[in-house]
């Protein structure tokens, strides 16, 4: 009877697709899930019968309910995110040492010249404020050393983390490429493979915060992921490997199909990108910056000693060392130099400071500063911490846009993607409805079944 296998059908169809809702319902806090949705499809009638309504319903498919545009958008706001969200832990750092007044380089020189100025003041022959001058020059090396080893201990951290990111992406990558073959059986089987589907595109989200990439829909269901420089990460089951070697200064590459491909550690974009960035164009010329203010202050110094003559009349040596590339004594005072040595006097008379005023006056003598270009001494320090504070608030400014982005990209897929509670409750009482209604008809058609035995018997 049409009648019963109609509603048999629509039973059965109403049954899947309440199967459907439960699965949305049970997965409403999974990260990454997609809802589904039954694709019910009426059934004709056979060919040539034209007195039958038709045989039914059917499932035609169960679809994945998903917006390309709002997957990419998604993915290019975690890169952005990413490359800027890494680099702002080492700004603030800096930020804190550079502008703290118990460490700064500003502190440092300025008493360091007070400490002169106090000698010319009083007695340039005096034993003490001649030892307040030897303290305060080692007070300034010390300060110039101790900021150096955080920029030392920042670019060992950059390159671990670098290592750590690129051994995390290759995962990724793999992982992605698994789930494309993984997901080309399951189509090619007939099997609902979304939930497949849903792990590639998390772990593609994973990998766009670490990389800027492109990524293509392929006619086999497969995704094909490059980096936006053009390099290809995954094609179809293949995947590639990013490379990274050196110790102080780092190289990237990547291997793909036999082939091998020179990275640039910027342009690779994401996370990877941000502290490539971070590192080639804050850091280093700062710690360029502070080397070139150690070099010439100390230059001048001890040029301006030279020149000038010691408490028994003999001529002035170096005060400081300047040791270029050191890890933790970049700066120090020249071992054994005694107060005595401290060549204050222009003419050789014990009590004269002549000397002493023409390297009180060195302060605001120019330098040529890395970044800076050329500055007075005394303001050196000033201006590389105040790019410094202008470099970080822009990455804060830049990273709260990219924060605002990413969660409007996120919201966006949710509204198309996401499980909504109260349209799958409505779905659930509709199809609960259906069901019903259809074994009613099964009832009723069983029943018109029994009355026409009945009349027969």
């Amino acid at each position: 009877m049409s009648i019963m296998n109609n509603a048999l059908s629509g039973a059965l169809a109403s049954q899947l697709a309440l199967a459907t809702t439960s699965q949305n319902l049970a997965n409403m806090q999974t990260k990454g899930y997609t809802r589904q949705m039954a694709l019910l499809t009426a059934v004709g009638s056979e060919r040539g019968n034209n007195r039958s309504p038709g045989n039914g319903v059917a499932v035609n498919n169960l679809l994945r309910i998903s917006d390309d545009y709002k997957n990419q958008q998604m993915w290019r706001s975690a890169s952005g995110v990413g490359r800027h969200s890494q680099t702002q832990p080492y700004l603030t750092q800096l930020e804190r040492v550079m502008g703290d007044n118990a460490a700064s380089l500003s502190a440092g020189v300025d008493k360091f010249f007070e400490a002169m100025n106090a000698v010319a003041g009083v007695d340039p022959t005096s034993t003490p404020l001649r030892q307040q001058v030897l303290t305060a020059a080692g007070t300034m090396a010390q300060r110039f050393n101790n900021l150096n080893n955080v920029f030392n201990a920042q670019l060992q951290s950059l390159r671990l983390q670098r290592s750590a990111i690129v051994s995390s992406a290759n995962v990724t990558i793999a992982n992605i490429a698994s789930l494309n073959r993984q997901i080309t059986i399951a189509a090619a089987t007939g099997t609902n493979h979304s939930s497949l589907v849903d792990a590639r595109d998390q772990a593609i989200d994973a990998l766009a915060s670490q990389l800027d990439l492109e990524v293509s829909d392929q006619p086999d269901g497969t995704r094909s992921v490059s980096l936006k420089t053009g390099q290809a990460l995954v094609l179809g089951g293949i995947a590639g490997q990013l490379n990274v070697s050196g110790g102080t200064t780092q190289t990237f590459s990547l291997s793909f199909a036999g082939s091998t491909f020179d990275l640039d550690s910027v342009s690779v974009g994401g996370q990877l990108g941000g502290l490539g960035a971070y590192e080639r164009n804050i850091l280093l010329p700062l710690q360029q910056g502070v080397a070139d203010m150690a070099e010439q202050i100390a230059d001048k110094v001890n040029t301006q000693l030279a020149a000038g003559f010691k408490m028994d009349g003999t001529a002035g040596g170096p005060m400081f060392v300047y040791t270029p590339g050191s890890t933790s004594n970049m700066l120090q005072i020249v071992d054994g130099y005694q107060t005595a040595d401290l060549a204050f006097s222009s003419d050789g008379t014990p009590g004269d400071s002549g000397n002493l005023q023409k390297i009180i006056a060195i302060k605001n003598d120019p330098i040529n500063v890395t970044s800076l270009g050329m500055v007075l001494i005394a303001d050196a320090d000033t201006q590389l911490t105040g790019k410094l504070a202008v470099d970080s608030q822009q990455n804060r400014a830049t990273l709260a846009t990219n924060e605002t982005i990413r969660n409007q990209a996120v919201d966006d897929w949710k509204s198309t993607s996401g499980v909504n509670q109260d349209e799958e409750a409505i779905n659930l009482v509709e199809f609960q409805n259906m069901y019903q209604a259809n074994m009613k008809v099964m009832s009723v058609a069983n029943a018109l079944f029994d009355a026409t035995l009945a009349m027969m018997s």
